[in-house]
């Protein structure tokens, strides 16, 4: 995938909502998944395009 996409950071919240996953799974799995993720002070995020080019990565495997 290019590098364009979003750079916004999305919450947990609706990292989980994008996945189609409840919040305690994504807590739980996104290291052994491969989910790149962040911290933000104490708080985890995700990169929009990152998740939208996992589940593309997804798709293809």
């Amino acid at each position: 995938m290019a590098a364009g996409g979003s750079n916004r950071l999305l919450t947990p919240d609706e990292t989980a909502e994008r996945l189609a996953v409840p919040k305690r799974t994504l807590y739980a799995k996104w290291r052994e998944w491969g989910v790149p993720a962040y911290k933000v002070g104490k708080h985890l995020r995700f990169r929009e395009r990152d998740i939208d080019h996992w589940i593309t990565q997804q798709a293809c495997n």
